[in-house]
């Protein structure tokens, strides 16, 4: 990342704080500040929220295993970005992980069922806890090296793997993330144990290659990876993220991805995701970026309270919980541009309304962009090589 690595590890330290605090006490995790049906009930600014601040945790009587695994992950990734610039904190945040994944995998339960009524509808989860538990594992095994992580995935992999054909990557589901990261350990660290993933690793891929035999991908006809209506963007963002970091591994390695006898180079891998970033940045049909402040024509009316209210140095009197439905329902474009934040992108037939009330597709999230800043730095360093 050149010179905005300082940056991004300033980013991740204010999340990884807050996970810190978050899991102060052992086999309690402090999950969501807030009550989502009424803060939804509202449109207004942050300045103004007035809304409710419950505090959610999940312990060994509630358990929630998706998100207490998912933090130890988190957590486990984190130790080994601050392993050489910050070695106190890298293994304060490795202590925390390997006592946070314990708990999450001693008292499993579904985070979804102990918190049904505050977390769902908006932040169930559908793909159960398993896929969390084998990702954190899996993260846990590259931060410390320990057999003791490697010996739990290969005794637990088969039933915590989900099904081979699983081809998705997001904020719920966890599988193809997992089966990428653990085939790093078999192609590059020569981990024989770990071959199956690599299998599994060339399944999801061989699942996205347009034309291939295996393909259940589909594409709009301007060539976007379409998975779903709802913020379709998000698996097209960790899609190329996933496609760029297995080129990656098996240009270390010089192997390739046999697609039922169809050969699939790193190259190839690197110039499918090339062309996804270069249609979410503009080089599409409607020669629309839906990154926001981004290129010449960009979402005006992105589906966000804080961008599409008045600041409150334009309007500092308080707007009410409901006064601000008003505005967005209209057609104003939003006062406060968003830059740099990715929306959910266009339908199936790479259209795009622009509509601040079609959250399906103009929200922004942070589940979008933060895929893509991998893919961006890998595409950003690669330049020239593809």
């Amino acid at each position: 990342m050149k010179g905005e690595l300082g940056n991004a590890k300033e980013a991740i330290r204010w999340a990884t704080d807050y996970l810190l605090k978050a899991t102060a006490q052992p086999d309690v995790i402090y999950v969501q500040v807030g009550d989502a049906t009424k803060d939804h009930a509202c449109w207004e600014r942050p300045e103004d929220m007035d809304t409710p601040r419950t505090v959610l945790k999940i312990d060994r009587n509630t358990p929630g295993t998706e998100v207490a695994a998912e933090t130890a992950a988190a957590l486990a990734s984190a130790a080994l970005v601050f392993r050489k610039s910050d070695k106190t904190y890298s293994k304060l945040l490795l202590k925390r992980a390997i006592r946070v994944f314990e708990f999450a995998d001693k008292y499993r339960g579904t985070y979804s069922n102990g918190l049904k009524k505050f977390v769902c509808p908006y932040y169930c989860s559908y793909s159960g806890y398993e896929d969390e538990l084998l990702w954190g594992a899996a993260w846990l095994h590259k931060a410390t090296r320990s057999p003791k992580y490697l010996n739990y995935i290969q005794r637990n992999g088969q039933s915590l793997g989900g099904g081979e054909t699983d081809n998705t990557f997001g904020w719920d589901n966890k599988h193809a993330g997992a089966r990428i990261l653990l085939s790093k350990a078999f192609l590059v660290q020569k981990l024989q144990s770990l071959q199956d993933y690599k299998g599994h690793a060339d399944n999801f891929i061989c699942s996205l290659i347009p034309g291939a035999p295996f393909s259940q991908s589909e594409y709009t006809p301007g060539g976007l990876l379409f998975k779903m209506d709802d913020s379709n963007m998000q698996y097209v963002t960790s899609a190329s993220f996933l496609l760029v970091t297995y080129a990656k591994y098996l240009t270390q390695a010089k192997k390739v991805v046999n697609c039922g006898g169809s050969i699939v180079t790193p190259k190839r891998l690197r110039s499918i995701a090339k062309k996804q970033v270069d249609y979410l940045l503009g080089d599409n049909p409607l020669k629309m970026s839906y990154m926001v402040g981004y290129g010449p024509r960009y979402p005006r009316r992105i589906h966000h309270r804080g961008s599409s209210l008045p600041s409150v140095s334009a309007h500092p009197a308080k707007i009410e919980c409901g006064s601000g439905f008003s505005i967005m329902h209209s057609e104003i474009p939003n006062p406060n541009i968003l830059t740099g934040a990715v929306v959910g992108g266009p339908d199936e037939k790479d259209h795009f309304p622009d509509e601040r009330s079609d959250y399906f597709q103009s929200e922004p999230a942070t589940y979008i962009n933060a895929p893509l800043v991998g893919a961006l730095s890998y595409l950003a360093h690669s330049f020239g090589q593809l």
